[in-house]
């Protein structure tokens, strides 16, 4: 069997398997999706002494909870984050106060600067600046908080001097 043979045999199984693990529809179709992808860069390792059922089967669980695993670390990363974007959106209203984290930062140092812009002004994903900068999404997604924090400090300490 061809692998397009593999799909169009398995694919309506493999989604009704992920939409047990997952409610959602769309969410169930990504992983199924991505499953078939990851599916295809290991094919040429599958010798067919398993079930093509069973193997697509174990890609598709583990596809889901690694993709769970990864939106779990991201909730918990944007709750802790929540609320100083919150302040920092404040800030960002005020236009005096806008122009004082505009020119802090004009004077951060990479990579801080850029991913901060990208990912603000750009409204990039993560993924997408990691990919810029040959790297992942969780360096631009730490890289990104980092800078937050530093700006953050920095708004603060220009509030207790009464700006």
């Amino acid at each position: 069997m061809n692998f397009e043979e593999i799909y169009q045999a398995y694919f309506h199984d493999v989604y009704l398997y992920t939409k047990s693990l997952v409610a959602d529809k769309d969410i169930a179709e990504e992983v199924t999706q991505e499953t078939f992808f990851k599916a295809l860069k290991s094919f040429h390792q599958f010798d067919g002494k398993k079930d093509v059922k069973a193997w697509l089967f174990t890609i598709a669980k583990n596809t889901y909870f690694t993709q769970y695993k990864k939106e779990q670390r991201e909730i918990n990363i944007e709750e802790n984050s929540a609320q100083k974007d919150v302040q920092l959106v404040d800030y960002l209203m005020n236009e005096e106060r806008a122009l004082m984290i505009h020119r802090f930062l004009h004077a951060m140092k990479e990579p801080y600067k850029e991913v901060f812009s990208l990912r603000i002004f750009g409204e990039l994903s993560f993924e997408t600046i990691g990919y810029l900068f040959g790297k992942s999404d969780g360096w631009a997604r730490v890289t990104y908080y980092r800078a937050k924090k530093k700006i953050t400090a920095y708004m603060e300490a220009k509030q207790d001097e009464g700006y």
